[in-house]
């Protein structure tokens, strides 16, 4: 079981970098581990990491200024291979849901399955949200999963987005596939018997 997620406010993370591939999120090198923990402290390492292991001054995650759940991404995020290591770092390095205008489709596939949410916007409202953040960095963003809408708090700027029934209900109940299947254990024990009482 994973923590339910329902409606989330928080604080942002900016990052308005077009194009951000997998190997950017979290670099090859960093693949040979088959579980999930760790992952986050190598996210966007060679971004935020200089060659002797020391942070980057000028790169976001390392700003005093900026800090929260959501992180905020320019267009087509996710793209490239198809590593699920990508949403595990992101959800390692705290982050709940990330906004973009564009998401990758393999990548946001493994997002939904590994409990992070996917939030797709329209390039208006990304720019919203940008310019939010660099005016106030304390600036929320809040998220309502059940009424699928993103807004910027304490603004007029609201938007809806778009999730599959299913993704939705396993986000909403903390499950992932396996936790699903198990929650409807009865049903399909009910649909067995009853075919096998018509063979």
């Amino acid at each position: 079981m994973r923590n339910k997620f329902t409606t989330l406010v928080s604080r942002a993370v900016p990052l308005p970098i077009e194009n951000i591939d997998t190997d950017q999120i979290i670099p090859a090198r960093f693949l040979k581990a088959v579980t999930r923990e760790g992952f986050g402290e190598n996210l966007f390492r060679d971004w935020r990491y200089d060659e002797s292991g020391a942070p980057k001054a000028d790169f976001v995650m390392n700003s005093p200024l900026y800090s929260g759940e959501i992180l905020v991404a320019g267009k087509n995020f996710g793209c490239g291979s198809s590593r699920e290591h990508a949403a595990w770092a992101i959800g390692g390095a705290g982050f709940r849901a990330v906004v973009s205008s564009f998401f990758a489709d393999i990548f946001r596939n493994n997002a939904l399955n590994n409990g992070l949410l996917p939030v797709t916007v329209s390039e208006k409202m990304l720019a919203q949200i940008f310019a939010a953040i660099d005016n106030d960095p304390a600036v929320e963003i809040k998220i309502d999963l059940m009424e699928q809408t993103i807004e910027i708090v304490g603004t007029d700027s609201k938007e809806r987005f778009e999730i599959t029934p299913y993704k939705k209900q396993c986000l909403m109940a903390g499950y992932d596939n396996v936790d699903y299947l198990v929650s409807i254990r009865g049903e399909i024990e009910l649909f067995e018997h009853k075919k096998q009482k018509e063979r």
